[in-house]
């Protein structure tokens, strides 16, 4: 058999040396891969997801109000224990507790995710100049020296009684010092990128602070971000349950879970229902942010990813 039988010549294809023969990489689609692969995670966010809905949609068809006299004269009303008509019973006045939960749901979740974004988004903005300039790096260390050993708590009261009750009076207080530890977090996480080779390259070359921050470091910090966002929702939630428990931050004709649940203190032994239920969905929401959060911080981490 000839050569010319046993061979045939290919022509040169100069596209093709510049293909990668490697998977293509796709750092979201691998997130999203990494997140339903933990089945308890995704249980979760449907528990939250679920959680959120009745939270925002079901005052809405209520109409629930903290201080309402309509149905206390019917004394057939008061004390019901859960039933097909009213799911968590009832309270001494004759309200249904479902409806109290859910809007006292909405209050405390608002002001949790509210002060999250807020003191996030300040505290990764100062975080990331505060790691890349070393002349901010002395001041801002004395002033988280300072608010690092005042006690939050010990800062949400004064506030809320030096401004008094109210929503966005509360909020301010939440977010007025909580930034700074978030901000010392991701000072700690820039520092370890600012000096990396392709970043003093960039900076010999003249790059402002700013596109340093936005293309070489941030992107690097998803996780770290999102990590710090699942811690803090639980924790602002708490904090607003706990002002809410001492009876100061929000309103008394504003429902809150804190309130609730410190309204019906009293029925901890008697009418148990009263109190338990808005604790139950207390925990639910606080184990379903964090554990779904974590879940997402792990995910986001392409150390993780295959």
């Amino acid at each position: 058999m000839s050569d010319k039988e046993l061979f045939s010549f290919v022509p040169a294809k100069g596209d093709e040396s510049e293909i990668i023969s490697a998977p293509l990489y796709s750092y979201w689609k691998s997130v999203g891969r990494k997140f339903i692969s933990s089945k308890l995670a995704i249980a979760m966010l449907v528990l939250l997801i679920a959680l959120l809905l009745m939270s925002f949609i079901q005052p809405i068809f209520s109409g629930y109000t903290v201080i309402n006299s309509g149905k206390i004269d019917d004394f057939s009303l008061r004390y019901n224990y859960p039933n097909f008509r009213d799911w968590f019973g009832t309270d001494a006045t004759g309200q249904s507790l479902f409806d109290a939960v859910w809007a006292g749901a909405k209050t405390s979740i608002s002001i949790a995710m509210l002060a999250t974004l807020i003191s996030t988004f300040i505290g990764v903005i100062v975080g990331a100049v505060w790691g890349l300039s070393k002349s901010i790096d002395k001041f801002m260390i004395e002033v988280y020296n300072v608010v690092n050993n005042v006690p939050q708590v010990l800062v949400l009261l004064v506030l809320s009684y030096a401004f008094g009750s109210g929503f966005w009076n509360l909020l301010f207080a939440m977010c007025v010092t909580s930034w700074v530890s978030i901000a010392y977090q991701i000072r700690v996480q820039v520092i370890m990128y600012r000096d990396r080779e392709y970043n003093i390259a960039s900076r010999t070359l003249g790059t402002k602070p700013a596109t340093m921050i936005g293309k070489n470091i941030l992107p690097y910090l998803i996780s770290v971000i999102v990590t710090i966002i699942s811690n803090q929702m639980p924790v602002f939630i708490s904090l607003e349950v706990f002002l809410g428990f001492l009876g100061v931050g929000l309103p008394s004709d504003t429902p809150s879970l804190g309130r609730i649940i410190a309204d019906y203190t009293d029925n901890i032994t008697n009418h148990a229902y009263l109190f338990w239920i808005p604790v139950l969905i207390l925990g639910l929401v606080t184990v379903s942010l964090y554990i779904v959060g974590q879940t997402l911080a792990d995910a986001s981490d392409p150390r993780t990813h295959q």
